[in-house]
Parts: structure tokens; sequence; C-alpha cells
């Protein structure tokens, strides 16, 4: 079923709000197996917003429409879609309640405009609202179903969720089924190559491949008649995937890095402990986003100075002054010196040149990860070639985890 997004608001298009809505539908749509044709935004303008709306429905059968279901006199969405689709609106009593109960619940006067939010097209599957005052609602007419939410984030994505997801899947006769897997140390490009054998040619299961900072993803999807059959598809797709880059595979459920690393040094009883320059404390920042990072955290030293790397982890002088502070082997120090003060099992550690401003004879982001886990100890030179400091210094902090969980995991320390 193809399906089209409207995001309604004048704020969009002047480039007060980010239209983050648009992203969260579309991805949604496309892992439930609905094929998003089209984005469009649209001011709080009545003729523009019917105009747009007959637009997208000669593309798609299915159009997704965000904000104007305020209280105000300039929310108009439902008024419009219910007038393109030929029906009236009537109050609903159950929205009603909701939205005085929302009231009464803040100690709140409800004013008598919050009341139009309480009016529905006849006909619509309701959409009540737990996070909000104003509902949405799924309308369908001659075979087009027309889908309208609030605005806010948080309110459209708890409605989609708990209300738009039983009702779009009753849309198809299909079931969907999809795994994300996510990948580190492998370029997108290099990614697509190694798996075109797969991708050409594919029906179904079907395999898409996205680039995020620092790690790539891939989703396989099947849709078929039965959930048994989409799941046994697309699994062996996957165990196909594994043969084939199996090495850069961290995640087959779409789970951030930090979270398997975390799990893999619970699960195996480490602790860690980080030394950072560039980074000044994101990789143990990033750790300690995790619940149960305590478990695991030995300790974390910032050591921006040259100074510093001497007089909190011990690294020589001598060995700054040979290879200079950016180097393998004051990156290997500082591993080691992490690791022995803070008594943990494994020492991380990061030196670069983040940028913009660079010594002479470096390159932009250049910089080294140093390691000491057991017996292996070492370093590697990692180069974010961006004159972008913080996209740099979030580059050192992911392939500081990826280094960490090739550690543990037991495969070689690699240069990317």
């Amino acid at each position: 079923m193809r399906a089209s997004i409207i995001a309604v608001g004048t704020e969009l298009l002047f480039g007060q709000t980010v239209n983050t809505n648009a992203t969260y539908l579309s991805k949604n749509l496309n892992l439930m197996g609905f094929d998003v044709m089209f984005h469009y935004v649209v001011g709080d303008n009545p003729g523009r917003l019917k105009e747009m709306i007959d637009v997208a429905f000669r593309d798609a059968d299915l159009v997704l429409l965000t904000g104007g279901l305020g209280p105000t006199q300039d929310d108009l969405t439902k008024e419009i879609v219910a007038e393109y689709m030929g029906v009236p609106l009537i109050l609903d009593d159950n929205a009603l309640a909701q939205i005085s109960e929302y009231f009464e619940i803040r100690k709140r006067k409800m004013t008598e405009n919050n009341v139009k939010q309480a009016y529905l097209p006849l006909g619509c599957t309701a959409f009540y609202n737990e996070t909000g005052t104003a509902p949405g609602f799924a309308l369908e007419k001659d075979g087009r179903v027309a889908m309208c939410f609030p605005g806010p984030p948080h309110e459209l994505e708890w409605l989609f969720e708990h209300c738009a997801k039983p009702y779009l899947a009753t849309l198809s006769d299909k079931k969907m089924y999809y795994r994300i897997v996510r990948t580190i140390g492998i370029g997108e490009s290099d990614l697509e190559t190694a798996l075109l054998p797969l991708i050409d040619g594919q029906s179904d299961p079907t395999i898409a491949t996205y680039a995020k900072e620092g790690e790539c993803s891939f989703r396989v999807a099947s849709q078929r008649d039965t959930m048994d059959e989409a799941k046994e598809a697309v699994n062996q797709m996957l165990d196909s995937v594994t043969d084939i880059i199996g090495e850069y595979i961290y995640s087959y459920d779409d789970e951030e890095i930090v979270n398997v690393v975390v799990r893999m040094l619970t699960e195996k009883n480490l602790t860690i402990a980080s030394c950072e320059s560039a980074t000044a404390g994101m990789f143990a920042s990033r750790i300690a986003d995790v619940p149960g990072a305590s478990a695991v955290m030995g300790a974390s030293f910032v050591t921006y100075s040259d100074q510093s790397k001497i007089d909190v982890v011990g690294v020589n002088k001598e060995t700054i002054d040979e290879f200079g502070v950016v180097s393998g082997e004051v990156a290997t120090e500082m591993a080691l010196g992490a690791r022995l003060k803070a008594g943990s099992d494994i020492g991380i550690s990061i030196t670069a040149y983040a940028g913009p401003d660079i010594p002479e004879g470096y390159n932009p982001g250049e910089g080294y990860i140093g390691y000491a886990y057991g017996d292996k100890v070492g370093f590697i030179r990692i180069n974010g070639l961006r004159n972008d400091r913080s996209r740099n210094r979030n580059f050192y902090m992911m392939h500081m985890l990826r280094t960490v969980y090739r550690l543990v995991r037991g495969l070689p320390v690699v240069e990317y």
C-alpha cells in the first residue's frame, strides 16, 4: 500500500520547528511494509491544505497528516479532511470525557475552545490520546484512508504505537517481519558491494542498507502470507548475510553498540577504565548512559594536557617527546595507565587532533586508540578525515566502543 505524509504548520515552513514527525512516521511505515511515496509540508491555510490532500491522494492510498488538531481557530486539519472526505464532524463523548479528565487531573480549567477537539469525522476510527488533549483518527472512504495525528512528537508517537499500528495492520492481508542488523568497521559502499550477490534481483526478502555516523545498518524484511513464513525467509537470509560479513555485525536486533558492549562486559564480569584526551569523557559518558554501567565502569580519566597524561596515568615524558602526544605509543601508555590505576580488566584510550586547527604534518581528525586487555596491548590509528571537530570526536568514541567489542569477542583489533 502506498502512503504519503503531510505535515501541517506554518512554523515548519518558517524553519521554526524541525519536522521530526515525518522521519518517525516514514521509518515505522516502511518497517510495516508500506511504501512511502512523498513528504509534503503546508502552512495553516485551508485552501492550500485541501489542495495538498488532493495531490497526495493522486499517488497514495494512505495519507497521514500531522498537526493542526489543536483548539485554536487556525487548527483546521480535521475540518478540512472531513470536508474533503464528504462527512460531517460530530461530538465524540468519549473524546470529550477524556479531554475533561485531562484538565481535572491537572487542576486546570478547561476552556470552551477545547471542546472543539472532541469533534471527530462521522464514521472514523478514533485514536484517543492519553498524552494530550487532541485525539487522532483514521477515516476511510472509497478505498482511501486519511489518518490524522497531533503535532507534538510525544503525542504522535504514543498514538501511532498504541492506536495506529493495530489499525494499519488490518489494511494488509500479508504479514511483515523484519530484522535490523547493525555493523561497524565497514563503510556503506563496501557493505553493499559485499552483499550485492544477495541484493541483486531480490524480491522477497529484501535488503536495504543505511549509513549512520560511524557505522552502517541494514534491514532484512519479508512479507508473506503468514508470520512464520516471513520469519523463516528473513532468518535464512540472515544466515547468508552472516557468512559474508559476520565479523562486522554487532547486533541483529537494532541495538546501540554501547548497549551490546556493556552487556558483554557484564556477562563476562569484566571492568573497564578509559583515558580520554580528544573526547574529554564522551566514551565514559556513553557507557554511563546504559543501566547497570556501574558494574563495568571502573574509572574514567580525562587527560587533556600533556602534563595530565604524565601526572594522572603515568605516561612517560620521554614517550611524548620522542613520538608526540598524538601517537600510538602514547595511546598505548594511556590505556595501560588507566587499567593499572583503576585496577580494571580493560584499559581504553584516545589521543587525537580533532581539528579544525591542527599542527603541521598531521591530517584533520588523525588520532590513535590505545588498548590493554590481558596480553593484548597496542594501538590502532584512526582518522575521521573530517574538518569537523564534533563529528571527529563522536567518530573516535564510536571506534573506542568498536575496539572494546572486538577485544572482548576475541576478534583481531584492526584499523578503520
